[in-house]
């Protein structure tokens, strides 16, 4: 279940990937990045990316490559990655089943 905190880090970091000053008053997020479409595709994106970077420190670090501290930084990256885009499908599904509550 999210959380209040967990709604606020999402907004904030798909803020920070749309271009957008965290906390000064949105902008135009369509002349920034776009549209809805590509910040979704940007989110995805970098929580894919942070995934593999994780899987890549642990990797190194069974190897003998890489640093603990490192491969938990990682995997604190790639779970807060991952918490953001479960967070905005959570408010897209939200958004999607009040749509659908709406008589006609």
């Amino acid at each position: 279940m999210i959380n209040a905190l967990a709604a606020a880090k999402a907004y904030a970091a798909t803020q920070k990937t749309a271009g957008i000053e965290p906390g000064m008053g949105g902008g135009d997020v369509a002349g920034v990045g776009g549209g809805f479409a590509d910040l979704l595709k940007s989110a995805m994106t970098d929580a894919i990316s942070a995934s593999k970077h994780a899987e890549t420190q642990m990797a190194a670090q069974v190897a003998g490559r890489a640093e603990l501290v490192d491969v938990v930084t990682a995997i604190s990256a790639a779970e807060a990655s991952l918490e953001t885009v479960m967070a905005v499908r959570d408010q897209v599904i939200s958004a999607y089943q009040e749509i659908m509550r709406m008589p006609i």
